[in-house]
């Protein structure tokens, strides 16, 4: 296994000189560009901050980012990367849990930085390009590195309403990369077409698969995303080959009939994770580029992007319901009861996942770290930190693994427990309805499905009393006209309770 990205980096500089690493259909670097700025921007940083220490980073969505993440490695220290589109408030709660020495940012981002009160360093990232490389100040940093170190701090949602960091060591990143480009088959042909903001969990695959493998990576344009018939137009441009993207890309594109205008001709590996795929949706897809690989990828920010896999080798139907597969090698993924003890065979537990992939804990958390990655309790022998996803699972007996909705998305409703998951997965065998959230207003006991798509609310409802029980049929439907999102492609449920009032 490659476990060295420092040194992976400097290999692939060498083989692949002078061809793109990254672009962004505005900038592009070479690979040997990216290490000459990782390195320059690495050896600055070793005058400004101690070693395996966290430097924010304020950068914008384009091709030199990648490279100030690696310049921070370089210096022996981890990225914990922050969009300045964010509030003002969840900003300063990210540098108020971070606590860095050292933000860095881009011409483009740097008086936002100013304006934040940060009482550290603020550097300009164009100007630390610009400084001189200084190689025994890196070669100090890199004897005292260890392949655990922490890599970087990814920011989500915290229950509490406080942002909270997830730390993930260098050897966990390099174990998904390999398992990663293993099950895709990426290698150096590949242009891979990045969709995420580079500060979210899945943009790890195209800033680290060109490391490991000699790709290249397109950031494509955010607009694109918004016109399915531009983002192919781009997609054919760029060659692009292998993408990872959020599920409801993939159901705009449908639902605007992206396909009647062209399609992505190069595109032959892709991979969805992030929310339920809807067959219907998938079908398409499948139609569209029959020789293309399809693979469900499922699994959370603490478990290194994903833990599981299901590669579709059959053309679905609309009311199939795709399962999320198998580990990942190095992933350990089983299923346990409420109580500590072995799920049985058929029967529905909480997914958990060890491994070297379960990250390092929660960013100046230890209360919060300590409730969540906890000793196997299945294993008295020798110690193994687990992480409890708070999903609910259902393993086959062929070793399939099918998901089976969210801990905190199960409900009492009128006396009885509703998973909300198997609402929504009902709803999406109606033809006429592209994505689906439902949702539980627990002060008049309502459940609410919102959905989009052609379908009538009384179509819906009809539908929905013939496959639910009573109790599960939503009493408030809205059709919208899109799915409220966040920045990193999910359903906004904040912004669907405002119809709670």
């Amino acid at each position: 296994m490659i476990n060295d990205i420092l040194l992976q980096l400097e290999k692939a500089a060498l083989k692949y000189k002078d061809k793109t690493m990254f672009s962004d259909g505005q900038k592009a670097l070479s690979f040997e560009q990216v290490l000459d700025k990782a390195k320059r921007l690495g050896s600055a940083l070793t005058r400004f901050t101690d070693m395996r220490s966290p430097v924010a980073v304020m950068s914008g969505r384009n091709a030199y980012t990648p490279a100030a993440f690696l310049g921070i490695v370089y210096a022996g220290c981890f990225y914990a990367p922050m969009d300045s589109t964010q509030p003002e408030a969840r900003l300063k709660g990210i540098l108020g849990v971070l606590e860095p020495q050292l933000l860095i940012a881009d011409n483009e981002n740097i008086e936002r930085a100013r304006s934040l009160g940060f009482e550290g360093d603020i550097l300009c990232i164009d100007e630390l390009f610009e400084s001189e490389i200084d190689e025994d100040a890196l070669s100090a940093r890199r004897r005292e590195m260890c392949i655990d170190d922490p890599l970087y701090v990814i920011f989500t949602s915290g229950s509490t309403g406080a942002p909270k960091g997830v730390i993930t060591s260098r050897l966990s990143l390099c174990c998904y990369i390999n398992a990663y480009t293993e099950v895709m088959g990426i290698d150096d042909s590949d242009v891979l077409g990045n969709q995420s903001p580079l500060d979210y969990i899945a943009a790890i695959r195209d800033i680290y698969l060109p490391i490991f493998t000699g790709a290249s990576t397109f950031i494509i344009p955010k607009q694109c995303f918004v016109m399915p018939a531009e983002l192919f137009k781009v997609m054919n441009e760029q060659k692009i080959t292998a993408v990872g993207w959020s599920v409801s890309v993939f159901t705009i594109a449908v639902k605007v009939g992206a396909f009647e205008g062209g399609k992505p001709m190069y595109l032959k590996k892709v991979c969805f994770s992030g929310s339920v795929m809807p067959c219907a949706v998938l079908r398409v897809w499948q139609e569209n580029l029959p020789e293309t690989k399809f693979v469900n990828q499922y699994g959370p920010t603490e478990c290194t992007a994903s833990c599981t896999y299901y590669e579709i080798n059959e053309r679905v139907s609309d009311e199939d319901t795709l399962p999320i597969g198998r580990a990942y090698r190095n992933y350990r993924v089983f299923l346990m009861n409420e109580d500590n003890t072995p799920t049985r065979q058929g029967e529905m537990g909480e997914i958990c996942v060890s491994g070297p992939i379960v990250a390092l804990g929660y960013y100046n958390a230890p209360e919060l770290t300590e409730k969540s990655f906890i000793q196997n309790p299945l294993n008295k022998a020798f110690a193994e930190r687990i992480y409890k996803t708070g999903d609910y699972g259902v393993m086959r007996a062929d070793g399939v693994l099918l998901f089976k909705g969210r801990k905190d998305r199960q409900i009492k409703h009128l006396g009885h427990r509703v998973e909300l998951s198997e609402i929504e997965t009902a709803a999406l065998r109606i033809e006429n309805i592209s994505e689906c959230c439902a949702m539980y207003q627990k002060e008049k006991e309502l459940i609410f499905l919102f959905y989009t798509g052609s379908a009538t609310v009384k179509e819906t409802a009809t539908f929905l009393r013939g496959v639910l029980p009573g109790f599960m049929v939503p009493r408030k439907l809205i059709n919208l006209d899109e799915m409220p999102r966040l920045a990193n492609g999910k359903t906004d449920m904040q912004k669907l309770k405002e119809y709670f009032k």
